[in-house]
C-alpha cells in the first residue's frame, strides 16, 4: 500500500538550518529580530524541503488574518476581474491578500457566501452592489470590520461605498441618442429579479424615455444574467422581427451588444445607418468590433483601487467616518451609433 507522504514541519526546517523551531517561526514574520544571515539560511532550508509556513496559530494570537473577503457576481466578467485586480494590487502592497467568492447574480447565494467568508474572520469585506437579503445585511452590519459596497450608490449604505449610479449612466446614453434625433429606442436586458445593476440600467432607460415623452415599451428580455453574446443576438433577432422600426438599442452589457451587432450583420442590417447599438462596460471587444461599439466605461479598476484605499485607511489604526466615493462613468461614442 502506498503511504501518504507527510509534509515537512517547522522542526525539520530547524534541524536543516541548525536553529531552534522558535527561531524558524520568528524568521517567517515581518519585523522580527532574526539576523539576515540566519533568516536566509532558514528560507533556504524551507525551500529545499518544500516547507510552507502555517500562519494560522500566529494570526489567532495577533487577531490578524491578513486577508480581505471579496464577493463578486461572476468570475468571467472582465469588469469585475478588473475591480478585483485593482483591489488585489493595491492591498498586496500593504501585506493583505484577498479571499474571493462569487454569487452568480443570486442575492440568496450572496447571503450564504457572506456568512462563510465572515466565519474566516477577514479584516474587511467588499461586496458588489447595494441590495442584499435582510439577513445578509444584518451579517454585514454586525461584522465589526470595514464593509465596502461597490458598483452601486445604495440609498442606505451599510458602511463605505465606491460606485456609481447605473440608472444615471443609461440615462446619459438615452440622451446621446435623442440628441441625434432618434426616438424609437429599445433596451435589451436580463432577468430583472437577479441582476440588480441591470435592473437599475433598465429603470434609467425607462425614466429617460418618459422624460422625453417617448415610448418605453421597447423592452426585450434576454435571459438569466450574465447575458451572453448568443443571448444578445437572439434578443436582437426578436427585436428586429417584432419592432422593425426601432432606430437604436441600448444593451445591458457589451457582450450582449456585440451579439446584437453580429445578428444585424447576419441579417444584412447596416449599423449604424439603419440601427444604432450601444453597450455597457467598455470591454476590450467593444473597441475592436467592426464597427466599434458605443459604450459606457464605468472605470472598474478604479473602483477596486479606491475600495482598497478605504480599507487600508480603516485598518491603519484610526477611526474614519463612512466614505462614499462616487465614480463618474464615461460615455464612449464609437462607430455603432450615429
Amino acid at each position: 500500500m502506498r503511504q501518504t507522504r507527510k509534509p515537512p514541519t517547522m522542526a525539520d526546517v530547524a534541524r536543516v538550518a541548525g536553529v531552534s523551531p522558535m527561531t524558524v517561526s520568528r524568521a517567517f514574520k515581518d519585523g522580527s529580530s532574526v539576523s539576515e544571515a540566519t533568516r536566509t539560511a532558514i528560507h533556504q532550508a524551507a525551500e529545499e524541503l518544500g516547507y510552507v509556513f502555517d500562519s494560522t496559530a500566529s494570526n489567532l494570537r495577533s487577531q490578524r488574518t491578513g486577508f480581505v473577503a471579496v464577493s463578486i457576481p461572476s468570475l468571467n466578467n472582465a469588469n469585475f476581474a478588473e475591480t478585483v485586480g485593482g483591489l488585489s494590487d493595491t492591498l498586496k502592497d500593504h501585506g493583505l491578500q484577498i479571499l474571493l467568492g462569487y454569487t452568480n447574480y443570486d442575492i440568496h447565494a450572496e447571503e450564504q457566501l457572506i456568512e462563510q467568508l465572515l466565519q474566516r474572520r477577514p479584516e474587511a469585506i467588499v461586496v458588489t452592489g447595494g441590495r442584499h437579503t435582510p439577513r445578509a445585511r444584518k451579517l454585514l452590519e454586525n461584522a465589526a470590520i470595514p464593509v465596502v459596497e461597490t458598483w452601486d450608490l445604495p440609498r442606505a449604505p451599510i458602511g463605505h461605498v465606491v460606485g456609481f449610479s447605473n440608472e444615471a449612466a443609461v440615462r446619459a446614453m438615452v440622451e446621446h441618442f435623442v440628441a441625434r434625433g432618434l426616438s424609437k429606442i429599445a433596451f435589451i436586458g436580463g432577468d430583472a429579479d437577479r441582476d440588480t445593476r441591470g435592473t437599475d440600467r433598465r429603470n434609467g432607460f425607462i425614466l429617460a424615455m418618459k422624460a422625453y415623452g417617448l415610448d418605453t415599451g421597447r423592452l426585450i428580455a434576454a435571459g438569466v444574467p450574465p447575458i451572453s453574446m448568443r443571448e444578445g443576438a437572439n434578443a436582437m433577432g426578436r427585436l428586429l422581427e417584432e419592432m422593425p422600426d426601432t432606430e437604436a438599442v441600448i444593451c445591458v452589457s457589451d457582450l450582449s451588444a456585440f451579439g446584437a451587432l453580429t445578428e444585424c450583420q447576419r441579417r444584412g442590417v447596416p449599423v449604424p445607418e439603419r440601427i444604432s447599438i450601444a453597450g455597457f462596460g467598455d470591454y476590450e471587444i467593444a473597441g475592436i468590433s467592426v464597427p466599434s461599439l458605443t459604450t459606457i466605461n464605468p472605470h472598474p479598476r478604479q473602483i477596486g483601487e479606491r475600495a482598497a484605499g478605504i480599507i487600508i485607511e480603516a485598518l491603519g489604526g484610526k477611526t474614519i467616518s463612512r466614505q462614499t466615493i462616487a465614480i463618474a462613468p464615461v460615455l464612449q461614442i464609437r462607430g455603432s451609433s450615429v
